[in-house]
């Protein structure tokens, strides 16, 4: 099989490479991969600052955002050949801590945990590849075009369940959301807002390209003025922060209506300044009952919201937003910025 390989901590070290065909433990899915995702993560891998091979290897298997088909299934697994499929990235830490102990290994205490395709487990960036069933999550079969961004989307899922919990904490009906950045993880956060009936705003750079388009679409407002003038004229109650840019972080802390939620699911650079009023913000927080949350990653009970979300969304709108495939044995276009991308794949098969 062809396989996509990078030497983590290595620049220009990606390579698409032949690999023996993996054989499947007691239990597992064997899988025909067919597309791949990248994100920044990935591109941070590419650039050799992040990731780490399998122990005794100098090489990973890339590709944490997967979509493959069934080929081989055992029986009691829940699955059958065909089965339209994707992987759950991370795995929870051996001694456990207390929460992967209990399923929720995207909240893993200790750090122990590893992840498909980013650290010390091969990722899903193969023609074939081997997942536990506990570990795969089916998609309805409408959705091959587009199941690649089940990963994404399960982030997502993740983030609004934790406004949810955190707005839970008192009486939580909010009606307007602000969604800074109109990248996939924006713009699923977008749809899953519609989803819940909420009034919809994204606040991006761009004024042309299929980003505004994509936001109108889903009967949300998209927005490239000011940051703060835009919240000024929003007032959201939530803001979900999907660009990690300093000034945009900065900003939505103090960006909410009363009792509002900010959840923060982008990296920020670290070594970047700027100057903030630490007072005011505290103040405001504080006085207003205000919370802020970051999210970050997924466990399984959050790519099943993601792949009933996807189920439910307009399959056309979907298709949309992966603006680039890329053949395997092409990969390194996936990974060159164009001013149009939304979301690039690489497709595994020839």
């Amino acid at each position: 099989m062809r396989a996509l390989t990078v030497h983590p901590g290595r620049q220009n070290s990606l390579e698409p490479r032949q690999l023996p065909d993996p054989s499947p433990a007691d239990g597992e899915l064997l899988v025909r991969g067919l597309t791949v995702g990248v994100c920044g993560t990935d591109r941070e891998i590419t650039g050799g600052t992040y990731g780490w091979a399998p122990p005794g290897r100098d090489r990973l298997v890339l590709g944490h955002e997967s979509l493959g088909r069934v080929e081989q299934a055992p029986p009691g697994s829940g699955f059958s050949a065909g089965d339209l499929v994707a992987g759950v990235v991370r795995r929870p830490d051996p001694v456990p801590c207390g929460a992967c102990a209990r399923g929720e290994f995207d909240m893993c205490r200790n750090g122990r945990y590893t992840e498909r395709g980013i650290k010390e487990i091969d990722g899903y960036g193969a023609q074939l590849w081997c997942v536990e069933p506990g570990y795969a999550v089916r998609l309805q079969p409408h959705l091959e075009d587009v199941g690649v961004l089940m990963e994404p989307a399960s982030v997502v899922a993740k983030a609004w369940e934790q406004v949810e919990r955190v707005g839970g904490r008192s009486w939580f009906e909010p009606r307007r959301v602000l969604v800074t950045g109109a990248g996939p993880i924006g713009l699923l956060a977008a749809l899953l807002g519609t989803q819940q009936g909420l009034e919809v705003h994204v606040l991006d750079r761009v004024s042309s390209g299929p980003k505004p388009s994509l936001v109108r679409d889903l009967g949300a407002t998209y927005h490239t003025d000011d940051v703060e003038r835009v919240i000024d004229k929003v007032c959201p109650d939530v803001i979900i922060e999907a660009t990690g840019a300093s000034a945009l972080v900065f900003a939505s802390l103090t960006g909410t209506a009363s009792y509002g939620v900010v959840c923060l699911t982008g990296v920020s650079p670290a070594g970047r300044r700027i100057t903030v009023d630490a007072g005011s913000i505290n103040r405001e927080i504080v006085l207003q009952n205000d919370a802020v949350v970051g999210s970050v990653n997924a466990n399984l009970t959050h790519f099943r919201q993601a792949a009933a979300a996807l189920a439910k969304a307009d399959r056309r709108w979907l298709e949309r937003l992966i603006t680039r495939r890329v053949p395997l044995e092409h990969a390194a276009r996936a990974f060159e910025t164009q001013p149009d991308d939304v979301k690039v794949v690489i497709d595994l098969q020839d």
